[in-house]
């Protein structure tokens, strides 16, 4: 007879992977759903029922009273490295996702330009780390997501005097950036999606003014004012004001950006830039290993990447039966 081993979905957000269990059940595919935010595993476990684990789970999930799932689920995805189960986003994706001092590290190996920054673990260091730097800057958590925990500080009057008001969060594990803020030109940022390693498509995403939340999966309309069915997000999600559109980047910068990917060691994640509208030059500033992809992508790039995702997936699980 022959089985086939389910995919394991760990996940902690309740609706940004609708669309993944969609086309997972239109295929017939077993996978089982695993609650990232309670969770527990057996460090003596000799093997695992899954043919794949694919880790959806997000370091923000801080923001929705689930901050235990942040690093509890590195120590999880080393067991499973340890047992050899298959991983998708395993950890060294995982490690990149977690911290943005990291990220940074990898960008200068790379030889790849990022914004000037310096990294603090107390607040009474953000001026001193901001010397140099040019204003506005912003402080940054070095543990994100969806834009939390950054915060811009138009002079060094402003940073000291929240310094002095107690009032700067370094985030849930002490550290944080000092990072220019650049101003963006043409109003956007450019978001690149790889799968694999590879380029699967482009974004501009034209924030709304103060908001640093450029989750492609919260966006709400295109820039001609269309409104896009939000199915990878929550159903009630405030309407942001977020704008999107397809994009197409210089053949230079994909080749960077699938380097990026690679060396991450990320499976599917996005890759932000900005170009700076001062020197015309464009800057990495953000590796998402467990980012999303954009609300209703049909009518933004033009088809559903959630296809390829789960082709990638039967791939690397092995969907064929196994003779018991």
């Amino acid at each position: 007879m022959s089985t086939i081993r389910p995919l394991a979905i760990y996940h902690e957000h309740p609706d940004w992977f609708r669309p993944l269990f969609a086309e997972l059940d239109k295929r017939g595919i077993p996978y089982e759903r695993l609650d990232a935010a309670a969770h527990a595993f057996d460090p003596s476990a000799r093997e695992l029922p899954w043919s794949l684990v694919f880790n959806r789970a997000s370091p923000s999930a801080y923001l929705r009273g689930h901050g235990q799932t942040t690093f509890y689920t590195l120590h999880w995805l080393r067991h499973l490295e340890r047992l050899g189960v298959p991983v998708v986003n395993g950890v060294e994706a995982y490690v990149n996702e977690l911290s943005k001092a990291t990220q940074l590290d990898l960008l200068r190996e790379l030889g790849l330009p990022f914004p000037r920054s310096r990294v603090i673990n107390h607040a009474s260091q953000a001026l001193a780390a901001a010397d140099g730097l040019r204003y506005p800057i912003l402080v940054k958590a070095n543990v994100g997501g969806s834009g939390a925990g950054i915060v811009k500080y138009e002079n060094a009057e402003a940073l000291s005097s929240a310094i002095a008001a107690e009032t700067v969060d370094l985030g849930v594990d002490g550290t944080a950036l000092v990072q220019e803020a650049a101003p963006l030109r043409n109003g956007h940022i450019t978001r690149v999606e790889t799968l694999n390693g590879k380029y699967l498509y482009a974004i501009n995403v034209y924030p709304t003014v103060g908001s640093f939340d450029l989750c492609p999966a919260d966006a709400c309309q295109t820039t001609s004012g269309a409104a896009l069915v939000r199915g990878a997000c929550a159903i009630d999600a405030p309407k942001s004001g977020m704008r999107v559109e397809r994009a197409d980047p210089p053949a230079e910068i994909i080749a960077q950006v699938e380097r990026i990917s690679q060396a991450a060691g990320i499976d599917v994640g996005g890759i932000e830039y900005l170009v700076d509208d001062r020197d015309g030059q464009h800057y990495f500033y953000d590796v998402n290993a467990l980012s999303n992809f954009v609300a209703d992508a049909v009518n933004v790039v033009g088809f559903d990447p959630f296809v390829q995702l789960v082709d990638y997936l039967e791939v690397r699980a092995g969907l064929i039966g196994e003779t018991v």
